[in-house]
């Protein structure tokens, strides 16, 4: 017995050192000799399933406590709450968790990570809250990050303010962190990367947010590079392919959501978000199967959310079938009325789209939540007005001012005022004077002092009341009041002013003034008289060929300047003088005239000094050349010669 003991206690030096050395393959071992010993050793089986948890061994870890459940009672209840949590067993956690005997801080700590994992982050904030304020040891920089996610995940930083110092460098920058690891010896570069990837997804994130892509891009690229294995760069994955315009280069890198055990890495809505990314990629690729098969998944898994039914439309808007997409949008907002908001803005302009207005405004109306609101008034009222519907848009100013002065909203306020003044001006545009009365006396009544509501008014009473518009008319202010300290100069040397009147020229003493009774007399302008040819002579008969080109006048015989001008013949192109002359009928006296010579009437000679206007002596045509004509050139400079 006594060298058995011996063995004992040397075996537990064994593992007392290989625990410091952090060697827990060796001390597993040195534990396994001790429990032959003896099987039902507490602190033995207690050091064995710390170990197996530091090995990563979480299923041999459970497999020994619940077989040994009864020797270890209540001693390896945070062992066994975190070996199921690792396991991926939330719930078994969660219930081993609640039925400790005793809530110690490590077990608050693992409660807060399996409540967080749950979603349920009211009660996980209050866990945090509650170890932040009764706990004072190195771990509560990492608490404070914790809570800083949880307040982030349910989105209420601006209505909780929990005082949260940015010392933690996950809350505040790039150096702090590297100078925080810095002093670690066993920190690598690698390790300083995996811890810098947080600060640069969420730094990615918000550069999204304000529109700065290319920046988150690169970061986002930056953080995917280092392949984690816990899958902890997956929502990364998810932003950058929400983010990056390549959609081909977006299908590749979706892939990596694909990866193993990816449903117990994120959130519901996150893994709920990649789906939905999925199945927008397919539409975008043109892959519309794929696109339908995945949102039909979709919306059967969630079949109160809108998106996976938006997804639809948009492929059946992309093939055409637009009939198809308003059918599915009105089932979806039949059976789903507290979702019915987006679908029906939704269908609205798919009605625009195919031209059919009235319907838009139809769907636009049955909107309780919108169509009170300042914009949806003003889109029904622009598009009643598209359709020549003026009584509709009445109408939809009538049901905006009667919400707004009824019992739930306060009437008398500036969104109130404004629309009553709209409607009033639109009935005002259209001619609708009698209409515009009682908003025009609202108005009034809430301020006195307004000129131009009184003036509107008093123009509209004087077609129904004209008894009641000369009352109006008297509180009215006076010319001159209104007219008082205005400068006229002033006012017409303005930027805005249309007309600005000359200044009156100074009077000379030749420039008097005229009598009163001298009208003035406007000058007629005279009429400037044609000029005549210098050899004009007015007693000669004016040439009754006057008006014909020089070379169809009967009396022109051509330019003689030379022999060889003589010979260039004046016909058509590759004619001779002499056959030109030959062809010429003017010339042949037995040949009768083709029209009628100039000054000589049909059939007989005119009488000498007649100042009849013949016509145009027409050319002979060159009929009988036995040679093809080349195509003439138009001459240049001469009117209608040949």
């Amino acid at each position: 017995m006594a060298s058995g003991g011996a063995s004992v206690a040397s075996l537990w030096t064994e593992v007392n050192r290989c625990g410091q050395n952090g060697d827990y393959t060796r001390a597993l071992k040195a534990l396994t000799k001790i429990l032959h010993e003896n099987r039902d050793d507490v602190t033995a089986l207690h050091c064995k399933i710390v170990c197996l948890v530091q090995n990563g061994s979480f299923k041999e870890a459970l497999n020994v406590m619940n077989t040994h459940s009864k020797v270890l009672g209540s001693e390896a209840v945070f062992e066994k709450a975190y070996c199921e949590y690792r396991l991926n067993r939330v719930e078994s956690a969660l219930k081993t968790i609640e039925g400790a005997p005793e809530q110690t801080d490590k077990l608050k700590e693992l409660y807060g990570q399996v409540l967080y994992r749950l979603e349920r982050y009211d009660e996980c904030k209050s866990v945090y809250t509650d170890l932040i304020r009764n706990s004072q040891d190195e771990y509560e920089e990492e608490r404070k990050t914790n809570l800083a996610a949880v307040v982030a995940a349910m989105s209420q930083w601006e209505k909780d303010d929990l005082g949260l110092p940015e010392s933690t460098y996950e809350l505040q920058a790039e150096e702090l962190c590297r100078v925080s690891l810095a002093d670690d010896s066993d920190v690598t570069e690698e390790d300083i990367e995996s811890e810098l990837a947080v600060i640069h997804s969420q730094m990615a994130y918000v550069m999204q947010l304000q529109g700065r892509t290319d920046e988150a891009l690169q970061l986002y690229n930056q953080v995917i590079k280092l392949k984690w294995a816990d899958g902890s760069s997956l929502p990364t994955v998810n932003d950058l392919i929400s983010s990056d315009q390549n959609v081909f280069d977006s299908k590749k890198k979706v892939k990596l959501t694909n990866a193993e055990g990816v449903e117990y890495k994120l959130a519901k809505k996150q893994l709920q978000a990649i789906d939905f990314n999925k199945a927008l990629l397919a539409m975008y690729t043109n892959q519309a199967d794929q696109c339908r098969k995945l949102s039909s998944s979709l919306q059967s898994q969630n079949p109160g959310h809108p998106r996976p039914v938006l997804i639809q439309v948009a492929q059946l808007c992309r093939e055409k079938q637009h009939s198809r997409a308003i059918e599915l949008l009105q089932q979806f907002s039949d059976q789903h009325p507290e979702s019915a908001s987006g679908i029906k803005l939704t269908m609205a302009q798919l009605y625009l789209v195919q031209g059919h207005v009235t319907k838009a405004c139809d769907v636009l109306r049955s909107i309780e939540e919108f169509k009170h609101k300042s914009g949806m008034v003003s889109a029904l009222v622009t598009m009643y007005s598209h359709e020549e519907d003026i009584d509709g848009a009445i109408d939809v100013f009538k049901q905006a001012i009667e919400h707004y002065q009824s019992e739930q909203v306060c009437p008398g306020s500036a969104a109130h005022l404004a629309l009553v003044r709209e409607a009033a001006n639109f009935k005002l545009k259209y001619g609708r004077k009698k209409e515009a009365i009682s908003d025009l006396e609202q108005l009034w009544k809430q301020n006195t002092n307004d000129i131009h509501t009184l003036a509107q008014l008093i123009s509209a009473y004087s077609l129904v009341d004209t008894d009641k518009a000369k009352s109006l008319s008297k509180h009215l202010p006076s010319a001159d009041t209104m007219s008082f300290n205005v400068d006229v100069d002033e006012l017409e040397n303005s930027h805005g002013a249309t007309y600005v009147r000359k200044k009156a020229a100074k009077v000379t003493g030749e420039n008097l003034p005229k009598e009163q009774g001298q009208g003035e007399i406007k000058k007629k302008k005279k009429k400037k008289k044609g000029k005549l040819p210098k050899n004009y002579d007015p007693k000669a008969t004016p040439d009754p060929e006057r008006w014909l080109p020089m070379r169809e006048r009967t009396y022109y015989r051509g330019k003689k300047k030379g022999k060889k001008k003589e010979q260039i013949g004046k016909g058509t192109q590759g004619a001779t003088a002499g056959a030109s002359a030959e062809l010429d009928a003017s010339k042949t006296a037995s040949s009768p005239p083709t029209s009628p010579r100039p000054g000589s009437a049909s059939g007989s000679s005119a009488a000498p000094g007649s100042n009849v206007v013949p016509p145009r002596q027409q050319k002979p045509a060159a009929s009988g050349a036995t040679r093809k004509k080349a195509p003439q050139k138009k001459k240049k400079g001469g009117k209608g010669g040949w």
